[in-house]
């Protein structure tokens, strides 16, 4: 099914591999150095042509264009607004997906909304209305051509299928774009993903995916990585299909992703009304790779992630041969990392199968047009049943939502009993359709992380989601919540033709790029408020560890949650309340505390006494300078970061006074960099047990070692009985700009004290 190779492999006419360089040689006719060979891949390419600094080594690139969602947006633009922007420089979505449900919190995110019209008018940016398309389904039919790149505040930025190199960050990222800075990075390895066969009916693109997160997620394969698609496979799927594995790749860990491209893509583009967006893509004669993964599309079958990540994949098959045994390991796996309820997926196992409450087809992933006309086609004539199974389904535009009305696979959808929803991407994180307590939901969407779905664990509501493929969601749904796999099912599926009708979005999408109206006013909601200002880095640094998480990884999720905290994104001080809130409920009342100290010292008011005791504690060891020396707070995390882009995972630490995180490595770039781009140093450790929750720990130098790319330093640990204990410290790579923003402080402030010439 899936095959990884243990070393780096020379892709020869696109169609052999070798990790053999003279086989290499012999199968191009001339000798191969891996060097030229790694400028071979398609993604090569495309950041060649995209980077401004002359050094493929060290990229800094500009984006085509950009786009973001109803929970990022105002925040990347109050901190471009006060770094300085006049105008958007390229094009910039702002898409309504997410923050829909604007009863919740009264009148706050239409407020949002209102913001971002008037944004968009303001500064020539694209408005797309709320539940006129979830933001990767806008992009894919109307930005993403073949070469281009796209930035995107939302994690799942992957339109690689369509020859866009896509990237999900953080707001901080974005905003540079917008006042006209770069993207800087390392050069990025390329991994090949190679297909070969063809799927067989009922095995749907989610399944595909989900075998992929299952192969290389924990052991890192692709991480921080290009995932680059090609074989003789990628002509055997539609391009929905394409579309369906590409957004899942986020959950790889990987960077970005990229496909080759072909006449598929070609008609995709033409019937989108932009065939000028079409361009050939493909690996060179000879192309190396960091690495491979082979996969046999034809040996694929119904696949499902069980609670609580992608990455927990096995074949249904697998899940229904040995249920209990199965559902119990998960069972365990899953609470330890719950505070508070505990799921219960053992239950589930009676009358001679797995039996699930909900079934879900949505948004970016699961809402396109082939996974609805497929849904269609096994539900028509059937029934999901009067019991307590529930099913909804979620197309991804209007565009595609009307012509599934004109082809009658909605028609035929509702007659079955299930629900037609709206272009909304809520599903993903916890807004709609969230399930009654205990219950059990399989989703085709991108995550099942924990409280995903909307639980409290803290407040004794907990339910659980799988992840599937839309095929077999609407075969379990027909055997009205009996977990079934659509491979088991004789089903005809159709052929349904698409006609795109660009005439929706023109009624109602404001598209204002190169039109800014500079005296048009910005339109402000009682909740949006502007970022609270930020010191720079002293030169000495104490923290005190106010949470110590030592899951191996930590999710952005669980660092700041999704749901009911949307609301809140525009307002810091609001949001920040949340942080930490379902993963650590004592966490933003230690930060305050510290946060409240620092306030004390910086007004003249002197230290507590507990701090005084630090510091006579260190005095007998290293120099210190308490006047001199910030108080701020920090977490320690085996590996946070992972899933979502949106910067407020770093940001609400920030606001409640957070100087640092202490990891033993960072899950993700987009995290790192969202820590970064806040001011907080993103430490590294190697010896963890040198601290524990309620220490302080003291850095000497710490604004020193990050302007001049100190490799490695030390810190102090303080426990309460006075006993220090010295440890060694790291920052990683960094660029210079990255350095100099951890030293002002903030991106923010970075902008204010060097603005472009």
């Amino acid at each position: 099914m899936l095959k990884l190779y243990d070393s780096g492999v020379y892709l020869l006419h696109g169609r052999q591999i070798t990790a053999d360089a003279q086989e290499a040689a012999r199968l191009a006719g001339k000798p191969v150095s891996k060097e030229e060979a790694s400028q071979g891949t398609i993604a090569y390419g495309i950041l060649k042509a995209h980077n401004k600094s002359g050094d493929m080594d060290h990229l800094q690139m500009r984006f085509d264009s950009l786009t973001s969602h109803d929970i990022t947006y105002v925040g990347i633009i109050q901190t471009a607004r006060a770094s300085g922007m006049k105008e958007f420089p390229m094009p910039y979505v702002l898409t309504n997906c997410h923050n829909s449900l604007c009863a919740v919190g009264g009148t706050i995110n239409e407020d949002d909304h209102m913001f971002a019209l008037s944004a968009a008018h303001k500064y020539g940016g694209i408005y797309v209305p709320t539940n006129m398309a979830v933001i990767h389904s806008f992009n894919r039919e109307m930005m993403a051509g073949c070469g281009r790149m796209i930035l995107g505040s939302d994690s799942h930025t992957r339109y690689g299928a369509i020859g866009t190199l896509s990237v999900g960050e953080g707001g901080g990222e974005l905003a540079k774009q917008l006042v006209g800075r770069t993207y800087d990075v390392a050069r990025p390895g390329v991994v090949l993903i190679y297909l070969d066969g063809e799927p067989r009916p009922g095995v749907g693109p989610q399944d595909v995916a989900l075998q992929i997160c299952g192969a290389v997620y924990a052991n890192g394969y692709v991480k921080n990585k290009v995932m680059e698609f090609v074989g003789p496979g990628v002509a055997k799927l539609p391009m929905e299909y394409r579309n369906g594995i590409d957004v899942m790749t986020t959950e790889t860990t990987c960077w970005s992703s990229i496909w080759e491209t072909d006449e598929a893509t070609e008609e995709y583009l033409t019937i989108h009304g932009r065939p000028e967006a079409y361009k050939k893509l493909a690996p060179a004669d000879a192309a190396y790779y960091d690495g491979c993964v082979y996969i046999d599309l034809s040996k694929i079958e119904s696949t499902i992630a069980l609670p609580m990540h992608p990455s927990y994949a096995m074949t249904i098959r697998e899940l229904l041969e040995n249920p209990k045994d199965i559902l119990h390991e998960y069972e365990e796996k899953a609470n330890k990392q719950i505070v508070g309820a505990k799921i219960d997926l053992v239950s589930k196992v009676h009358d001679g199968g797995v039996w699930v409450e909900q079934g879900l087809v949505a948004g970016c992933s699961g809402g396109t047009f082939d996974n609805v006309c497929a849904v269609a086609d096994i539900l028509r004539g059937n029934s999901t049943g009067n019991g307590p199974f529930t099913m909804s389904v979620y197309p991804g535009s209007m565009p595609a939502y009307l012509q599934l009305l004109k082809n009658g696979a909605l028609a035929d959808i509702a007659a079955a009993g299930a629900i037609i929803r709206e272009c909304f991407c809520g599903p993903c994180f916890g807004a709609g359709d969230t399930p009654a307590n205990g219950e059990f939901s399989i989703r085709h969407t991108t995550r099942n992380f924990p409280n995903r779905e909307g639980s409290k664990p803290g407040e004794g509501q907990m339910s659980a989601v799988a992840l599937m493929d839309a095929r077999s969601i609407a075969a379990t749904a027909i055997h009205h919540g009996k977990l079934t796999p659509a491979t088991d099912l004789d089903v005809k599926y159709q052929k349904y033709p698409y006609v795109f009708d660009k005439s929706v979005y023109e009624k109602r999408v404001y598209f204002g790029y190169g039109k800014a109206e500079p005296d048009h006013a910005l339109k402000f909601g009682p909740n949006i408020k502007d970022w609270p200002e930020q010191p720079a880095l002293t030169e000495d640094l104490l923290v005190k560890v106010v949470s110590y998480i030592t899951d191996p990884v930590t999710t952005t999720d669980e660092l700041i949650p999704s749901g009911e905290t949307s609301s809140y994104r525009s307002n810091p001080e609001r949001l920040s309340e949340f942080a930490l809130s379902r993963k650590d409920p004592e966490y933003v009342g230690r930060s305050k505390a510290v946060r409240q100290i620092e306030r004390g010292r910086a007004a003249g008011e002197g230290l507590p006494e507990e701090v005084k005791k630090v510091y006579e504690a260190l005095a007998k060891v290293v120099v210190v300078d308490p006047e001199h020396t910030d108080i701020g707070s920090t977490i320690f995390a085996v590996k946070p970061g992972d899933g979502s882009a949106r910067e407020q995972a770093a940001s609400c630490q920030r606001v409640l006074g957070a100087s640092a995180n202490l990891a033993k490595e960072y899950a993700t770039k987009r995290y790192r960099s969202n820590c970064i781009n806040w001011g907080m140093a993103p430490l590294l450790v190697k010896d963890e047990t040198a601290f524990a929750l309620g220490d302080w720990v003291f850095i000497p130098g710490l604004r020193k070692a990050v302007l001049e790319g100190t490799p490695e330093f030390t810190a102090y640990a303080v426990k309460a009985d006075g006993t220090v204990t010295p440890f060694a410290v790291s920052l990683g790579a960094l660029t210079p700009d990255e350095r100099q923003i951890i030293a002002d402080g903030c991106l923010i402030n970075y902008y204010r004290n060097h603005p472009v010439n």
